[in-house]
């Protein structure tokens, strides 16, 4: 289709006006998740998404994103630019119709985009409500045009303020204070790793992210530029580079099946996790969906027809399952489909039927030519399946130990654990300790009602090194599962979680405010990522913040999170005759100490674990927890002051 059809087609009469926006004001959550940080960065991943939409379509290649210094966000594109002709049933410019009208935009007309990015289709416009001041600049039809709204609301017609040789839109928005209450503050490092999975997987993409709000000591403001030629196979690079390669080559396939345009990179190490990662136009799909079922029947039906061909498993004396095909292996699945159906708790699991059978045979094709042209890399995977075949087989009787201890099935509760007398999982809290030492204070500071304590012995396993039959073994890590009392899944599904009969609503991590407590955290925090993640996707694990110093002078106290706080309010107390105590670990607190500072819902700081960017997460685990060095080393330094990862 040439250019100047391309325009025809995408005019005013392509904008459709759904329904209005004063809605979105009053319930801004329906739309964009939350009005919290999450919510926040949502209004930029928006308007990013129109210029992603261009970019599918063949008509933009650059794109960049600006963070300035009020906190407002800017996002320019070379896209054909929004319509700005008279929309005839609106009687207004489309610029103005997209702007203001909720649901109004080209995603809503096939002739116009085949597929788009995005779950609802909400749109700039709903970043338009939520923000106090937002100017839409277009350029387009050899001029540039303009309008400015204040929440939602147009200040003037769109009008012409020039000429121009270039096409494109530039939206600039700052986030309503009434709405964002929490924060408007962005993160750098949020929006650079969403800009750059968007690189990748959109390939032949420019996109640039810079922070206009601070310089560095070379007088320069941060920013980087994500740009991949090859899309997942330098994503999965990526990925896994901070893991050991069992073969060398990425194995990858991009074409179209059944009409749907199917995108596939896999390769495997030497690790015992699987870490599957799915999308449907641009959007990550932690849930799941057909999209990524039909990626595992495709691997599991292909692999086990070439071992079974192969010979190398006439001496296995049990079946070889699904899980095992997937140990140690890296995979990305995007998928463009032009209508999806989204359903699961977040609306983020695909429902589409017809996609399953279109990625399983891509995977079918891709594996089985990779295969017979790759002799040794063949046998060196069907031989990691057969090692994970016997490490499943000795997790599965390791595995029944810890059910046979489930408090439900009439096993006891550890020893250690000191549980509430309340039994409504909603209201309990179970605190994870380092150590008996502070476990004994916490148990002495907590409200015995709904607070539960478990004491752990030193530094739990680390999970990112060891096999699963080794993990399910771990006494320390039996005492978690045991405690909270969900039940491990299935021997085809060994991590999935039944939560069903969860007695606490609420797991908090607290440990010492040093080293080795950032490190147990870790520790814990890598374990839920790869074994319990429904715990942190539901939201139901946090970390403690005990305080740093006690600030005493006569009668006056006050405690400290960190050194600032610490001297402003030494100096506040008047400097002299002030006594600092500083709190080496939570066992140098008195009960009633800890109780005030740590675990009292009434002053108490607690940070909710999330996972943001499940791709993100996936790296900084693997690389903190994993054998490579150098760039554990980068990332400490990098995060001196303290390494506080939002997994």
């Amino acid at each position: 289709m040439s250019e100047e059809v391309n325009k025809k087609s995408y005019s005013a009469d392509s904008i459709q006006a759904l329904e209005g926006i004063e809605h979105v004001r009053m319930r801004p959550s329906m739309y964009i998740g939350d009005v919290g940080v999450r919510g926040l960065h949502h209004l930029v991943y928006e308007v990013v998404d129109n210029s992603i939409d261009e970019a599918m379509g063949g008509h933009c290649d650059t794109i960049s994103v600006t963070i300035n210094e009020d906190n407002s966000i800017t996002v320019q594109d070379n896209g054909r630019g929004i319509p700005v002709d008279l929309h005839k049933k609106e009687g207004v410019s489309a610029l103005e119709v997209v702007m203001t009208k909720i649901g109004a935009g080209g995603k809503f007309d096939k002739d116009s985009y085949k597929v788009s990015g995005g779950l609802h289709g909400v749109g700039v416009s709903v970043v338009n409500a939520l923000s106090d001041h937002l100017k839409a600049t277009v350029h387009r039809d050899g001029k540039i045009w303009e309008q400015e709204y204040e929440r939602g609301r147009s200040l003037y017609p769109v009008k012409s303020t020039g000429t121009s040789d270039t096409t494109g839109t530039i939206v600039t928005f700052h986030p309503d204070v009434q709405v964002f209450q929490e924060t408007i503050v962005y993160n750098y490092d949020t929006l650079a790793n969403r800009m750059r999975e968007l690189a990748y997987l959109n390939k032949g993409i420019t996109i640039t992210i810079t922070d206009r709000r601070q310089k560095d000591k070379e007088g320069e403001f941060q920013s980087e530029t994500f740009s991949s030629e090859e899309g997942l196979k330098e994503f999965i690079r990526f990925l896994d580079g901070n893991r050991e390669p069992l073969i060398q080559d990425v194995i990858s396939m991009e074409g179209e099946k059944n009409g749907i345009p199917v995108e596939v990179a896999m390769v495997y190490n030497t690790s015992y996790t699987e870490n599957l990662h799915s999308y449907v136009n641009n959007i990550n799909t932690h849930e799941g969906g057909t999209h990524l079922s039909g990626f595992r029947r495709g691997l599991t039906t292909t692999l086990k027809k070439y071992a079974d061909s192969s010979g190398m498993l006439d001496k296995l004396k049990f079946e070889v399952a699904g899980d095992d095909f997937r140990e140690g292996l890296t995979a990305i699945v995007s998928v463009k489909v032009a209508e999806p159906q989204f359903e699961g708790q977040t609306k983020t699991k695909l429902g589409n039927r017809e996609v399953s059978a279109a990625v399983s045979q891509a995977v079918s094709e891709m594996l089985t030519d990779y295969l017979e042209e790759h002799p040794e890399d063949a046998k060196r995977i069907v031989q990691k399946v057969i090692l994970a075949a016997q490490a499943r087989h000795a997790a599965t009787k390791a595995r029944e130990m810890v059910q046979r201890k489930n408090p439900m099935s009439g096993g006891g509760l550890p020893g250690k654990l000191a549980d509430c007398s309340d039994q409504d999982p909603e209201r309990c809290e179970l605190f994870l300790v380092e150590g008996d030492s502070a476990g004994g204070t916490a148990k002495m500071g907590r409200d015995r009602n709904f607070q539960a304590i478990l004491p752990l012995r030193g530094k739990i396993l680390n999970v990112e090194k060891a096999m699963q039959h080794k993990v399910f073994e771990n006494e320390e890590i039996k005492n978690i599962y045991t405690a909270l009392g969900v039940s491990i899944g299935t021997e085809e599904d060994s991590k999935a979680l039944n939560m069903d009969k969860l007695r606490y609503h609420k797991i908090v991590i607290m440990c010492d405010a040093d080293v080795d407590g950032s490190h147990i955290e870790t520790l814990i925090l890598t374990f839920f990522f790869r074994y319990m993640r429904e715990l942190v996707e539901n939201g139901h694990v946090y970390i403690a913040t005990p305080p740093l110093y006690l600030v005493k002078k006569g009668s006056k106290k006050r405690y400290a999170w960190n050194d600032k706080e610490r001297d402003a309010i030494t100096e506040e107390f008047g400097g002299s005759g002030v006594n600092i105590q500083r709190y080496k670990g939570l066992g140098e607190m008195n009960a009633e100490q800890l109780w005030e500072t740590t675990m009292n819902p009434e002053g108490r700081t607690l940070r909710q674990v999330t996972i943001e960017n499940a791709t993100e997460s996936d790296r900084i685990f693997s690389m903190l927890m994993g054998d490579e060095v150098p760039p554990r080393r980068e990332f400490i330094e990098k995060n001196a002051v303290y390494a506080n990862i939002d997994a």
